[in-house]
């Protein structure tokens, strides 16, 4: 009978067993990695690997943080400068006497979230993903909160399969021009609020590869991202979204909003949900079921390019507070509101504060407690 040599009955018993598992199995068994015939050191970095290149700018003084590292081991994160892949930096942050042109990051299995990875670092201006052979990332909320001065990132090699939580991830990146998110697995995410808020500098969003199935928050989601021209979002499934406040707040260039299969049926909040979008003409929201929303206050504030809407669909038994709903929507000559019910309303002030003399006329006779 022929011997079979015990590495290769182990490497036909480990063949079945997931990558990041058995990572975790042999990692520290020196003798399982003797009898597997491992010996490169890097094995296990090869194997999970989440690889970043960072294109710094010219430091011109002081000192400034590149990662944003919560974890208390920090031996996770292998730091390398202008290529160097023969020394690790031990350092997170770079000043004008490093002469720093590229940094390379790689982030070793132990690692299951990259949440505020790159929180307030304002030292780069372009992010790329070159590997990132890894499933199980869950985190991705305040990645690249506050890095006001990137303009570009990479997201060609990305992997969210798994991810659950994106919200706050482009928070105040406000130099970005464009974003490839196509992609993107969104199917397992629930919190997308403050994703894209004051990404100002964005001209164009293209987010039709997006699974919102799970989603469950888009607060702010879109909030003063004031470049934006053109959003269409009618391919988003919000079944499940309960709020929705400020979500197209300050998008003052939109000209064109489209969100025809939104479904508002468990949506709480919707105060301020398209204030200051002053740039919009149309708005189509014949669609909306209003029926649990609890507040409506500023919800159509300084929408002052408004000629006419109709939302005489809206049920608003439950709504305690239109505060200011269309202050300052001074272009407003025609507005449906006759089948609100005002039952639970606690706050109506200046409601139609700015808004022309004709429609107010109008809708004081028709709704004169509106005025008290």
């Amino acid at each position: 009978m022929k011997k079979v040599r015990s590495k290769y009955i182990l490497k036909q018993i480990l063949d079945n067993v997931k990558q990041i598992k058995l990572l975790q199995i042999i990692r520290y068994n020196n003798h399982l990695k003797k009898k597997l015939g491992i010996t490169n050191k890097n094995y296990f970095l090869e194997y999970s690997k989440i690889e970043i290149e960072i294109i710094p700018m010219i430091i011109l003084y002081g000192t400034y943080n590149f990662i944003n590292i919560n974890e208390k081991n920090k031996s996770y994160y292998h730091i390398y400068f202008n290529d160097n892949l023969n020394e690790e930096i031990k350092k997170y942050s770079i000043d004008k006497n490093d002469n720093v042109f590229k940094i390379k990051i790689i982030i070793d299995y132990e690692i299951k979230s990259l949440s505020k990875l790159f929180y307030d670092c304002d030292c780069f201006k372009t992010i790329n993903f070159i590997k990132f052979n890894r499933e199980d990332i869950q985190g991705m909320n305040n990645m690249f909160k506050g890095c006001t001065l990137l303009k570009e990132i990479n997201f060609s090699q990305f992997n969210t399969k798994n991810v659950t939580n994106m919200s706050y991830m482009f928070y105040d990146c406000s130099s970005l021009i464009k974003l490839d998110l196509s992609k993107f697995n969104t199917n397992k995410v629930k919190n997308m609020s403050n994703m894209f808020y004051n990404c100002s500098s964005l001209k164009e969003l293209d987010l039709s590869s997006f699974d919102t199935n799970n989603v469950q928050n888009m607060n702010k989601m879109f909030c003063r991202c004031s470049s934006l021209d053109e959003l269409n979002v009618s391919n988003f499934n919000t079944n499940n979204i309960s709020h929705m406040g400020q979500m197209f707040y300050g998008c003052s260039s939109l000209t064109k909003l489209k969100l025809s299969n939104f479904n508002t049926d468990n949506v709480e909040h919707m105060y301020g949900m398209f204030a200051s979008c002053t740039s919009l003409k149309k708005l189509d929201l014949s669609n909306f079921n209003t029926i649990k929303v609890q507040d409506m206050n500023y919800m159509f504030s300084m929408c002052s390019s408004l000629k006419k809407l109709n939302i005489s669909n809206f049920d608003t038994r439950n709504v305690t507070n239109i505060s200011e709903m269309f202050f300052g929507c001074s272009y407003l000559k025609e507005i449906n509101i006759t089948n609100f019910c005002l039952s639970k309303v606690n706050d109506k002030n200046y409601m139609f504060n700015y808004c022309s003399k004709d429609l107010k006329n109008t809708i004081r006779t028709k709704f004169p407690n509106l005025f008290d």
